[in-house]
């Protein structure tokens, strides 16, 4: 018999022989076939065997589910999990969003400056977002350039990228050279946006590494939210400069 999953947390070839190797060990496994882009694995096995077992030999960073056809009558219910679970994942992004926004309306409650919350806003976002990042510098350019154009063509850049991140959070909050960086957050949110366009239409099942690798966060339509919030944000700010 052979039967189609879901694994998430691969980031990378290492990760996909990891896990093949895991599974392949298993008693009763012919064979197990897994497929990076689409996160999906293939196994056939001799008699059927639980999801239970199959997480027990896999390591944390990894979590695997059943991929069951859709019909008529279960394809509703099925979504609905689906949609409940995203969100339940995206929580920790929602939470530190709403920090952000709050320590930025404290920030510049009296006088109230609306530029000054949005250059805070951006500081902010930088700072805590690049923090994440750097708590796992090597996990995060192998699960950065499973989506990003520019990491994907030269590794250094995800390797440096939370640096840049840190760098453009400081000049915001400190007032330096804003147009610099606002012309580099157009720059670099414009690239990453681009590959996360191109992931949510292709419907690929891979982590979002906008949190780095500490928090586990399936790249959905919030990732495409946050970027686009950053962009019209320093576009915003730019046309108040020239004008």
């Amino acid at each position: 018999m052979t039967h189609t999953y879901t694994i998430t947390g691969m980031t990378c070839n290492n990760c996909k022989a990891s896990v093949e190797a895991a599974l392949q060990a298993l008693d009763d496994v012919k064979n197990v076939s897994i497929d990076l882009e689409t996160s999906k694995a293939t196994i056939s096995m001799s008699k059927h065997i639980s999801i239970k077992t199959f997480q027990n030999v896999l390591s944390s960073k990894y979590s695997i589910s059943e991929l069951k056809e859709s019909n008529a009558f279960n394809s509703g219910s099925t979504e609905t999990k689906v949609e409940e679970s995203d969100l339940k994942q995206l929580f920790p992004l929602f939470l530190i969003f709403g920090y952000i926004i709050g320590a930025s309306i404290l920030l510049n409650r009296n006088p109230w400056s609306i530029e000054s919350f949005m250059l805070d806003f951006m500081g902010l976002f930088y700072i805590v977002f690049s923090f994440f990042k750097l708590l796992d510098l090597k996990g995060f350019p192998q699960s950065f350039k499973m989506y990003d154009p520019l990491a994907k063509s030269i590794p250094a850049y995800g390797w440096i990228y939370p640096f840049i991140e840190l760098t453009l959070g400081l000049l915001f909050l400190m007032r330096i050279e804003i147009t610099l960086a606002l012309i580099i957050t157009l720059i670099i949110l414009g690239i990453t946006t681009f590959g996360v366009t191109r992931t949510l239409l292709s419907k690929k099942s891979i982590q979002c590494a906008c949190l780095g690798t500490a928090l586990k966060l399936p790249m959905t339509k919030a990732t495409f939210i946050e970027n686009s919030i950053m962009i019209i944000m320093a576009v915003v700010m730019l046309l108040k400069t020239y004008n």
